[in-house]
């Protein structure tokens, strides 16, 4: 059995969880923030058998895509020899990362 761990941008986490139940896919969905920009992301446990881990890689690839956007630097006004002069600058946000782990036993109450 594997645990996969997946952690998504929110804007793809409800499609992600619509297609994992449409396979009949178990998810339990936290909140959670992370990355650069210190955003919510919506971190995903799913259980699975082995045989069925491709599924759950293929729809991680199908369902999250990393997106561009521009956001203006954050140094502190000191340290900026202008600070009306900033350009905004453009940082990849969004995709998955996913973190596969043997388990060795489950049980549920």
């Amino acid at each position: 059995m594997k645990l996969i761990v997946v952690i998504v941008q929110d804007t793809d986490a409800n499609a992600l969880v619509k297609a994992l139940g449409k396979e009949r896919l178990e998810v339990t969905k936290l909140a959670s923030t992370g990355g650069f920009l210190r955003e919510g992301n919506t971190t995903l446990l799913i259980g699975v058998e082995e045989e069925r881990l491709e599924t759950v890689k293929t729809l991680v690839k199908e369902t999250c895509r990393s997106r561009k956007r521009l956001v203006m630097p954050t140094a502190p006004v000191a340290e900026q020899p202008e600070p009306m002069l900033s350009e905004p600058v453009e940082v990849p946000v969004g995709g998955a990362i996913a973190f596969v782990v043997n388990i060795e036993e489950t049980f549920k109450v």
